[in-house]
């Protein structure tokens, strides 16, 4: 049994959100939506690994919202946006949408990636054991922007998120990393820059070793521990100034992923999540919310 974590605090920060987009997700209905029914925002991403490197990252931001009542029991939606009625699962925005040349921009330092989730979609992700996700409850308070009464409640209710489904989302999510990192699949995102310098991309190594380490934590824990404890942080921040070795970090990353594999025989978590717990959580806080 995964013990409770510690109580969670309020945290009555900002819930403004950068302006709407044309992109189906970053509406202004959606915009608004979001901020409305917005009950937990957090940085995410190297920031709050402790990975970043001092002026060479965005800052990325996740955050959980409810729904109105017309979006969860009815058929309203965020549309149109270009000419098609959209449900609202999630607002998603990158400030770089700004600059010229709008949706191909790649994010750089100074500029803000920002998603925010409904509460269902999020759950949805996060008992499935979503890597990305499930870091969210795992933020310490100093990375958290917003937090209120529901979100509180569910930080402090993450082991019933934990669940050894967990283990083939970190698998797949660390085997992902590695392929686009030496070359194997279409990298999401091109850095040809990093290769040349290096002669690996050393922020896919990055991300992959780092999933690894902390898929082992949680299937052991059931938690996550952020930023990355030593000596795994300073390791990470090596391989993504480009100072391992390409053979060197293939083999950090072999050694968690084997990790993550052996744990088949000696599971720490529960085989599922507690969704009762989950689904009672999601119908109070709904209620709550319409009845205010």
């Amino acid at each position: 049994m995964i013990p409770p974590p510690p109580r969670a605090t309020i945290v009555d920060g900002p819930r403004d959100l950068p302006g709407p987009f044309d992109h189906p997700h970053a509406s202004e209905a959606a915009r608004r939506i979001a901020m409305a029914g917005m009950i937990l925002r957090v940085q995410v991403g190297s920031g709050v690994h402790g990975t970043a490197i001092a002026g060479a990252d965005d800052r990325d931001e996740m955050g959980i919202c409810l729904e109105p009542a017309s979006f969860v029991t009815g058929l309203d939606t965020v549309g149109p946006v270009g000419g098609a009625q959209v449900p609202f699962e999630q607002f998603h925005r990158h400030t770089v949408w700004d600059a010229p040349g709008g949706l191909a921009n790649r994010s750089g330092p100074g500029d803000l990636d920002v998603v925010v989730y409904s509460a269902r979609k999020w759950t949805r992700l996060a008992l499935a054991g979503n890597p990305t996700v499930l870091l969210a409850l795992f933020v310490p308070d100093g990375d958290v922007v917003h937090r209120n009464a529901a979100g509180a409640e569910l930080v402090d209710n993450a082991h019933r998120f934990a669940s050894d489904l967990a283990r083939e989302r970190f698998l797949g999510y660390l085997r992902s990393q590695r392929a686009a990192m030496t070359g194997e699949t279409t990298a999401h995102t091109n850095r040809p820059d990093l290769v040349a310098l290096h002669g690996y991309d050393t922020k896919f190594a990055m991300h992959a070793l780092r999933l690894g380490v902390q898929g082992v934590e949680f299937l052991t824990t059931g938690r996550i521990t952020l930023p990355v404890p030593e000596p795994h942080r300073s390791f990470l921040r090596a391989i993504r100034r480009g100072e391992i070795p390409l053979t060197e970090a293939l083999a950090a990353i072999a050694d968690v992923e084997a990790q993550l594999t052996d744990h088949r025989n000696a599971p720490a978590l529960p085989p599922q999540p507690d969704r009762a717990w989950v689904n009672d959580w999601l119908h109070r806080r709904h209620l709550e919310y319409w009845q205010a």
